[in-house]
C-alpha cells in the first residue's frame, strides 16, 4: 500500500481531462533515485503531459510525494494495467481565480 501527497496547487489545470464520470488526471509515481529519503518517501509523483508531449521531452509537474506504509512489495510485482480513457481528452473549465485547480 502507499501512501500520497499531493500539493493540488501544483496542479496544471491544462493537464485535466473530461472522461464519462467526471473530471480526471493521469498521474505517474516514480521511485527516488537513492531510495527513501529523509522524510521517508520512497518517491515522488509527477503529473503526466501525455505521450506526445513526453517525447517531444517535455515533463510534468512534480506535484507530491508517496510513501510505502504497511508491508513493502516483493521485487517482481506488477501493477495491474487499467483501461484507456473513454474519450479525447477535452480541457477543463478556464481558471476561476482561486487557488485550487479545480
Amino acid at each position: 500500500m502507499q501512501r500520497l501527497k499531493i500539493d493540488v496547487k501544483k496542479i496544471n489545470k491544462d493537464l485535466l481531462f473530461i472522461g464519462a464520470k467526471g473530471t480526471y488526471m493521469d498521474l505517474t509515481l516514480m521511485d527516488n533515485r537513492d531510495g527513501t529519503d529523509d522524510y521517508g518517501n520512497d518517491g515522488f509523483i509527477v503529473q503526466d503531459v501525455g505521450k506526445e508531449r513526453r517525447e517531444a521531452g517535455e515533463k510534468g509537474p512534480i506535484i507530491g510525494n508517496w510513501k510505502h506504509i504497511g508491508q513493502k512489495p516483493s521485487l517482481g510485482i506488477v501493477s495491474p494495467e487499467y483501461g484507456k480513457k473513454e474519450t479525447a481528452p477535452t480541457h477543463a473549465a478556464a481558471d476561476d481565480g482561486d487557488d485550487i485547480p479545480f
